[in-house]
């Protein structure tokens, strides 16, 4: 990479996953660097961050004035602004909200118009290779069973409209049974996992989803079942809850390696 300039990126949030994204660019990934950053409150970031040096910190929707890749990590109701301010100055927009992205659909128009490209990454989810490559011939099911422990689940607009309580759950309970569509409606900062597989697979509305809180669990658990022409195949993964209960630790790493693979020489996988 020493014969090109560095992919200049800019994080929008600083939650569990941009602090953990801002944090390994700043100790040094070959080919990325961090220009800018977009938090809520600039002095609190600089203490809890000092590394950040000059690095600039600005509004989210000026990120994408002078960064190649803006990394959104911000909550859904901030989704739409940044990703039009990204979009419209032909920039690589990596949504971390990738359920807000179903509810947008209009930007994946937009960004082919503007010349700019929409990457999410993996996130916590196993197997959308896999996935992706069947979805080049015939998938004829896809099925997501969620299972996190009750506080991962706490606050979702579905659970808030039914009044469904989770406090005190002494058993296994499933709260959602759906598609990919629906559930990524109601459960907006929950199940972005669920929104990628269907992206990567036969679409939001063929695509099902179960949601289960389970008391009895420490990890975001996501098990996916696919039955296509090509292949069957089931996958199960257990991550690890961040500070963030709602996401997994796993969540910043695939967002890195996802920078990584838009610099690197070498590139495994679809």
């Amino acid at each position: 990479m020493t014969d090109r300039q560095n992919l200049r990126v800019g994080i929008a949030g600083l939650g569990a996953v941009g602090l953990e994204v801002a944090k390994r660019l700043i100790a040094g990934v070959p080919g990325l660097a961090l220009a800018g950053i977009a938090v809520r409150d600039a002095d609190k970031t600089r203490r809890t961050l000092p590394q950040l040096g000059g690095i600039a910190i600005r509004p989210a929707t000026a990120l994408a004035d002078d960064c190649d890749v803006v990394v959104e990590c911000l909550p859904p109701a901030l989704f739409r602004e940044v990703a039009i301010a990204a979009i419209d100055k032909s920039r690589i927009f990596m949504p971390l909200s990738v359920a807000q992205l179903l509810e947008n659909w209009d930007l994946v128009e937009r960004a082919r118009q503007k010349g700019a490209r929409i990457l999410p990454p993996t996130g916590a989810l196993i197997g959308l290779d896999a996935v992706r490559a069947a979805a080049e011939g015939d998938i004829r099911s896809v099925k997501m069973i969620t299972r996190k422990p009750p506080a991962g689940l706490e606050g979702a607009p579905y659970l808030v409209a039914r009044k469904i309580s989770l406090t005190d759950l002494t058993q296994p309970l499933k709260v959602f049974d759906g598609t990919a569509r629906e559930g990524a409606r109601g459960f907006p900062a929950n199940v972005n996992v669920a929104a990628a597989l269907s992206l990567a697979g036969i679409g939001p509305d063929r695509t099902q989803l179960e949601i289960w809180a389970d008391p009895a669990i420490t990890r975001n658990t996501h098990r996916i079942e696919v039955d296509a022409d090509v292949a069957r195949f089931s996958m199960t993964i257990e991550g690890i809850p961040s500070q963030n209960p709602r996401t997994g630790r796993i969540v910043p790493l695939s967002t890195v390696a996802a920078l990584r693979a838009l610099v690197s020489e070498l590139k495994i996988g679809t």
